[in-house]
């Protein structure tokens, strides 16, 4: 094995490398997810910034575990690790303001999705069709036309960003050029609506969950089916893959999520515990846990390894819409139809913050990329940004006339993406 060169990755941090072995050329990376820095201010406001990881001790950490960072490298890695956490240290606090307004569709939208850097998103409506957009500039790209019903779902094929997936009420899912905006391949199979969908991190497959009670994964290059994902008693409404892709899970209406094998489409377990329709599933990033979400006001947080219970989160007081951890996994949040959002220390387990403020059921909820923001859109016609060390509401989005199905932040966390049933998109730097 060569190496042939060192990446940074800021969210979450890491070192991605880039090496060639029997004449191919591979990647890995090495996760830093420990690495930190503590921003303190005094009374006037000046900051300053406090490095709590002893660098040369976590290189020579590195060094023990990974034989491609020779002795020889020592000093390329101890910068990139510096200017990692000096990345981890800047101080943001800037406003958002209103940008552009999109209506987008002749008829109301159903979802909207950023690729990786913010420079374009997607729109999926009623109407049939999805539109891709350019952020910057507002002005609509292309049309994606060919679904005989209406798209619900859809994704980019992020972090390329080359590609967009479309799940139709048709039965269908549609492979994209995010750039010309050509149909590579429709994905036939499913019985009934496709209602999510998700790419692996490799961008090989695209999965697929129906109102028909399975998820399918469908190869990208080829346009074949690869696997049936079959044991549900009820609709598969959610979707996600580990961060290996070596594994997916797959939320149903009938209160469990199952954990599955994508390289032999085999069930490795199935969690039980839930006594309500599940609405969101996720891994963490090193992969060791799963988050649920559910309409029995709970959350549960499970060990990925065996799909052991580890804990039940049980604040909320009406049903869990949404829940997500941060880009390192230490933190989770959860939004609720009882008006408020949590924050929750994933290693105690405990509610460390309560965010109240809005007036509606809060749908959805996400972290910035720096982990020092959250972003909430709710019924009550707003979206709101939090501070997540103290809880403070920082800036209220206002301006929508309909509940705000759909909010999120690009990965720089620069900007924030909002769409409403009023059949707009906000655009807020």
């Amino acid at each position: 094995m060569k190496l042939k060169s060192l990446l940074l990755r800021y969210y979450p941090p890491g070192i991605l490398l880039e090496y060639e072995k029997s004449g191919e050329l591979r990647t890995k990376s090495i996760d830093l997810l420990e690495l930190s820095s503590r921003i303190i201010s005094d009374m006037q406001n000046v900051f300053c910034v406090i490095f709590s990881t002893d660098v040369g001790a976590l290189v020579e950490e590195i060094q023990k575990v990974e034989p491609l960072i020779t002795t020889s490298r020592t000093q390329q890695v101890t910068l990139l690790v510096q200017r990692l956490q000096e990345k981890l240290a800047q101080h943001s606090d800037h406003s958002f303001y209103l940008f552009k307004v999109l209506r987008a569709h002749i008829l109301p939208l159903t979802n909207v999705a950023l690729n990786k850097s913010g420079s374009c998103f997607i729109t999926g409506s009623y109407d049939r069709t999805c539109k891709v957009w350019d952020t910057t500039s507002g002005e609509e790209l292309h049309t994606l036309e060919g679904h005989g019903n209406v798209v619900y779902t859809i994704a980019f094929n992020n972090p390329y960003g080359d590609k967009i997936a479309t799940g139709s009420f048709d039965k269908t899912c549609k492979l994209w050029s995010a750039e010309t905006g050509k149909c590579y391949h429709t994905f036939r199979g499913h019985t009934k609506e496709i209602v999510c969908l998700s790419f692996n991190p490799q961008s090989t497959v695209v999965a697929t969950g129906s109102m028909d009670r399975t998820a399918k994964l469908w190869d990208i290059e080829n346009g074949d089916e690869v696997f049936t994902l079959t044991g549900h008693l009820a609709e598969v409404i959610s979707l996600s893959f580990d961060t290996s892709g070596n594994r997916i899970i797959t939320g149903s209406f009938d209160h469990t999520v199952a954990a599955w094998d994508t390289a032999t489409g085999r069930k490795m377990y199935t969690l039980i515990g839930h006594s309500a329709e599940i609405s969101s599933a996720m891994f963490n990033w090193d992969s060791s846990l799963i988050l649920t979400g559910s309409v029995d006001k709970t959350c549960m947080l499970w060990d990925a390894t065996n799909g052991k219970c580890v804990t039940t989160l049980t604040d909320h007081d009406d049903e869990v819409l949404d829940s997500c951890f941060d880009y390192t996994g230490k933190l989770i949040a959860t939004a609720s139809a009882d008006g408020t959002a949590r924050i929750y220390c994933t290693a105690t387990r405990k509610c460390i913050i309560k965010l109240e403020g809005h007036e509606g059921e809060i749908s959805k909820i996400s972290f910035n990329p720096q982990g020092t923001r959250l972003l909430t859109g709710s019924s009550d016609k707003t979206a709101r940004i939090w501070d997540v060390q103290t809880g403070q509401c920082l800036q209220v989005l206002k301006g929508h006339t309909d509940e705000i199905f759909s909010c999120a932040f690009n990965y720089k966390g620069n900007l924030v993406i909002t769409g409403s049933k009023d059949n707009t998109c906000r655009i807020w730097r």
